[in-house]
């Protein structure tokens, strides 16, 4: 499920932020964000864009980077790394932008139409670490990329995941990797998030050599392996590690295009010399709220004094999700780790 980066939303109710004359507190599906008062009420319709979302340099957007006190008409170009984060203003937390229609030309829309093609918003992607090396082939189109929605961008999957066994998995603050043998010519490869990447000195081959994964793969030639590489030159190296580690987390069977349930990944793993990422909490009925699960989602890696970055949640035996047309997976990130990196 692609996300949808700017769309039309609802506001389900306007609350007041203490200590404010001129803000307030928008709430739509999901999310929440501070707005100009009186510029919404409950029942209205508004452009919201994400947490990542990137606007065009249009006059629309333009007052997010014009400086104060700009005169009447200068036009400062967006900034290149600019894009909608977590902040908190007036101690209230804001998440994403929210916009009144009025401002945008888009004929007749309904709620949560996506708009983030004809806004022409884009979405931010972290420059890959200096080290992750060169493009040796496409990634591998019998592989399922790296990927999870937030659960406020989907809070019906709560709903398909309540009641059900469940496991909700560290998330680790790195960079993915995949390993692979390609049945078509039997050739082991190591992929970054896009691409298969040439051997040599960089991160995902050092863990491939690390754990001998091309062996592990040689033994059950079926399986890719995904994980997060973390450790010194990748992002802020916040697990305070000495040297590039893998911590698993999908084992997938190309053959019958379909992951490993929670348990059996985790002894393939295990069996294999590899190191699974931790289990936070996992419980016999999932009974989760949005709010539970953002708290759940706070804390610290482990040994270290860095604010962790999240939680992924799913059914301990793999199930379809309507709501995502795929895998029902979803993550929960630290409103504290978000707060943190915008610092």
């Amino acid at each position: 499920m692609e996300r949808k980066l700017a769309s039309i939303q609802r506001v389900l109710a306007i609350e007041p932020i203490e200590n404010a004359d001129a803000i307030e507190l928008a709430r739509i599906n999901g999310w929440q964000c501070v707005v100009k008062k009186s510029e919404f009420a409950p029942g209205d319709l508004g452009v919201f864009l994400e947490i990542d979302a990137v606007p065009p340099d249009t006059d629309v957007f333009r007052f997010l980077w014009q400086p104060k006190g700009a005169a009447i008409g200068e036009v400062t170009l967006r900034p290149a790394k600019f894009r909608i984060r977590t902040m908190k203003l007036r101690g209230c937390l804001s998440q994403g932008l929210l916009l009144p229609l009025s401002a945008f030309d888009l004929g007749v829309v309904v709620e949560d139409d996506d708009v983030t093609a004809t806004l022409g918003v884009g979405k931010y992607e972290p420059p890959a670490p200096q080290g992750m090396g060169d493009f040796r082939a496409p990634f591998p189109g019998f592989v399922p990329k790296t990927d999870e929605m937030r659960v406020q961008s989907v809070p019906e999957v709560l709903d398909e995941l309540r009641g059900l066994p469940y496991v909700a998995t560290l998330k680790y603050d790195g960079t993915s990797a995949t390993y692979v043998i390609d049945p078509r010519d039997g050739q082991f490869h190591a992929c970054g998030r896009n691409i298969s990447l040439k051997e040599g000195d960089n991160f995902a081959w050092r863990a491939a050599r690390k754990y001998d994964l091309e062996e592990v793969l040689r033994r059950a030639p079926h399986l890719a392996v995904q994980g997060e590489l973390c450790g010194p030159g990748i992002q802020k190296n916040r697990l305070n590690l000495k040297e590039v580690s893998l911590f698993v987390f999908n084992v997938y069977d190309f053959q019958k295009a379909r992951y490993l349930p929670h348990d059996e990944a985790r002894a393939f793993a295990l069996e294999s010399g590899l190191t699974p990422v931790e289990v936070v909490e996992e419980g016999e009925a999932f009974a989760h709220t949005q709010e539970s699960l953002l708290a759940l989602a706070e804390g610290k890696y482990p040994g270290t004094g860095n604010a962790r970055e999240g939680i992924v949640i799913r059914p301990r035996e793999e199930r379809y999700s309507p709501t995502l047309a795929g895998r029902l997976s979803f993550k929960a990130i630290s409103n504290r780790f978000l707060l943190k990196e915008g610092e």
